[in-house]
C-alpha cells in the first residue's frame, strides 16, 4: 500500500495524509445533515412529522405527508471558528463557507377520496440534501521540546534498512533530498540536526480543507388514510473533500546547528460516490400523535485519492546558507472501498392544539462496524477494521425541536441536536482523549407564507471539539475547538 504509517498506541488519531485507516472511516460515516431550513430550525427532527424535503434523508415515510407538490432551493452562508491548542498554545482560525444545502422536488398524486380506509396518495421526490459540509481551516503553533518529524523521518529510515533510493518518495526521500537526512558513515546511522541537538524548534501545522457529503434521493410515499404512511429512498452520495497542510518548523531561537527551517506540504483529493437504501414508516395512533421508525442501509462507498507531496528547507553552512527543493517525480492516485454502519431512526411528536408541535429523533449508530476494503493493489485493510472495531462503538444522536404557528402565515421554530461520541474510552490500553469529545448544535428561525409561496429562514449555532496529532508520527496532540454559525434560508413553491 502507498503508505501504511502506524503506532500501535492510539492509532486513531493517526494523521497520515496518504493512508486510509478508522480517521477516513469516521469521517465518511458520522453525518451532520443539513438540508431545509424548517428542518435545521427544529433540529433535524422530522421522522415521525414529514413534510419536509429534509425528512426523505431522514424517514422517507415523510414524503407519504406531502398533501400537494412542492419545489424548494435551500442557499446558506456560514463561517467556522477553529481554535488549536498546541504545546500550551492556542490560535485561531476561521473560513466563510458559501453553498446549498438543498435543492427539492416533491409530485402529489391523489388515488382516491379521504376516506377510511384505502390508498389516499402517492407522492415522489427528486433532489438533494447536504449530509455533511467537509470546509474549514486550522491551525496550531507551539514550541517543541522532544519531537520533530525528521525524528519520525530518521527513525523510520534507521529501522528498514533501505537504501535512499528506496525511501519513501512522498516522505523521507523528500527529506533525504533536501538534506535534512544524512547518513553518518562512521556510525552507519541517518541523523539530522534537530533531533541531535535535543530539540527547542518552533512548529506551524496548517490546514486548508474544502469538501461536501451531498445525497441525492429518489424517493416514494404512500399515504393510507392519513393514518399510516410508508416511504423508500434510494440514496446516491457524492463525495468531495480537498485537503492542502503544511508543516513548518524552524530555529526561531537559532541554537540549531546548520538546521534554519523546513516545510513539509501534502496535497490529498478525495473523490467518490456510494448508494444506500431507506425505508420508514409513520403512524398517526390519535390526531396529536405521530410515531415514527426508519431504517437506513450502509451506504457502500468506492473512493479515489490524489496525493502529492512536496519539501524545501534552508540549511546553514560555513560559507553560507542554501536553500533545497524536492518533490516527487508523479502525483500518486489510489482506490479502495467502504461501508459505512447500519443506522435506525426511532421518531416521536405530539400536535399540541392546533398551534405547537414538538419532535423528537433518537438515532441509533454502531461506528465499529465501518468497514474498509478492496485496495487498488489488492489491500484487504484486515489490520484497520480490527483497529475499528476497537475503537469505536454504538452510540445514539438526539434531535429535538418544536414549532409555534402565530398565525397561518407566521411560524417561530427552535431546535437542538447532540450526536453521542462514537469512541471508546480506550483503545489497545490507551486512554483516549477523543472519548470526551462533544458535537451539539442550537437553532431558531421563522417561517413565513403567503399564498403558494413560503420562505423560511435559519440561524444553526454548531460546537465541536476534538484531539489530532499534529503530525504523522507525532506524540503531541493538537486540541482543536470548533464554532460554526449558520444562516440558512429555503425559497419554496407548492402547486
Amino acid at each position: 500500500m502507498k503508505k501504511l504509517a502506524y503506532t500501535i498506541s492510539i492509532l486513531l488519531l493517526a494523521s497520515s495524509a496518504f493512508a486510509q485507516d478508522l480517521t477516513d472511516g469516521l469521517r465518511y460515516s458520522n453525518y451532520h445533515i443539513s438540508g431545509t431550513a424548517r428542518s435545521a430550525a427544529m433540529g433535524n427532527a422530522f421522522g415521525a412529522l414529514g413534510g419536509d424535503f429534509t425528512s426523505l434523508s431522514i424517514n422517507p415515510a415523510g414524503i407519504g405527508v406531502y398533501r400537494a407538490g412542492e419545489i424548494t432551493i435551500t442557499p446558506s452562508i456560514g463561517n467556522i471558528s477553529t481554535d488549536g491548542t498546541f504545546l500550551s498554545n492556542k490560535v485561531n482560525d476561521s473560513r466563510y463557507n458559501f453553498g446549498f444545502n438543498n435543492l427539492g422536488y416533491v409530485a402529489t398524486i391523489p388515488t382516491g377520496d379521504n376516506s377510511e380506509s384505502g390508498l389516499v396518495s402517492l407522492s415522489f421526490g427528486l433532489g438533494f440534501n447536504r449530509m455533511e459540509d467537509l470546509s474549514f481551516n486550522r491551525v496550531a503553533q507551539g514550541a517543541n521540546s522532544n519531537h520533530s518529524l525528521l525524528t519520525y523521518f530518521t527513525d523510520n529510515v534507521n529501522s528498514s534498512g533501505l537504501a535512499p533510493s528506496n525511501f519513501d518518495p512522498y516522505y523521507e526521500r523528500l527529506a533525504y533530498d533536501t538534506y535534512l537526512i544524512n547518513y553518518d558513515k562512521d556510525n552507519k546511522e541517518y541523523y539530522n540536526n534537530i533531533t541531535d541537538n535535543k530539540y527547542g524548534q518552533s512548529q506551524r501545522k496548517s490546514t486548508q480543507q474544502r469538501g461536501y457529503i451531498n445525497e441525492y434521493v429518489l424517493s416514494m410515499g404512500a399515504n393510507f388514510n392519513h393514518k399510516f404512511y410508508l416511504g423508500a429512498t434510494i440514496g446516491i452520495q457524492d463525495v468531495y473533500a480537498k485537503e492542502d497542510a503544511n508543516l513548518y518548523e524552524w530555529d526561531a531561537k537559532n541554537n540549531i546547528p546548520y538546521f534554519n527551517e523546513f516545510n513539509f506540504n501534502t496535497y490529498l483529493k478525495t473523490t467518490g460516490s456510494g448508494f444506500n437504501f431507506k425505508l420508514g414508516a409513520i403512524y398517526k395512533p390519535t390526531d396529536q400523535l405521530r410515531l415514527g421508525i426508519a431504517f437506513h442501509t450502509p451506504t457502500f462507498y468506492r473512493f479515489t485519492e490524489d496525493y502529492d507531496s512536496y519539501m524545501n528547507s534552508s540549511i546553514s553552512y560555513s560559507d553560507g546558507t542554501e536553500n533545497y527543493k524536492a518533490n516527487p517525480d508523479q502525483p500518486g492516485t489510489y482506490d479502495y472501498k467502504m461501508q459505512t454502519p447500519f443506522k435506525t431512526i426511532f421518531s416521536g411528536a405530539y400536535i399540541i392544539g392546533k398551534s405547537a408541535l414538538i419532535s423528537v429523533d433518537y438515532e441509533l449508530v454502531d461506528y465499529s462496524t465501518i468497514k474498509l476494503k478492496d485496495g487498488s493493489n489488492g489491500y484487504d485493510y484486515y489490520g484497520e477494521n480490527q483497529d475499528i472495531k476497537s475503537a469505536y462503538k454504538t452510540t445514539g444522536n438526539l434531535h429535538v425541536g418544536g414549532e409555534y404557528r402565530v398565525n397561518p402565515n407566521f411560524s417561530v421554530r427552535a431546535g437542538y441536536e447532540n450526536y453521542g461520541n462514537p469512541y471508546n474510552a480506550k483503545y489497545n490500553g490507551v486512554e483516549n482523549p477523543n472519548s470526551d469529545n462533544s458535537y451539539s448544535t442550537i437553532s431558531a428561525g421563522l417561517g413565513f407564507k403567503q399564498g403558494n409561496f413560503f420562505i423560511d429562514t435559519t440561524y444553526k449555532r454548531i460546537s465541536y471539539d476534538e484531539h489530532l496529532k499534529a503530525y504523522i508520527g507525532s506524540p503531541n496532540m493538537v486540541y482543536y475547538e470548533a464554532k460554526q454559525n449558520n444562516f440558512i434560508i429555503t425559497f419554496g413553491y407548492k402547486f
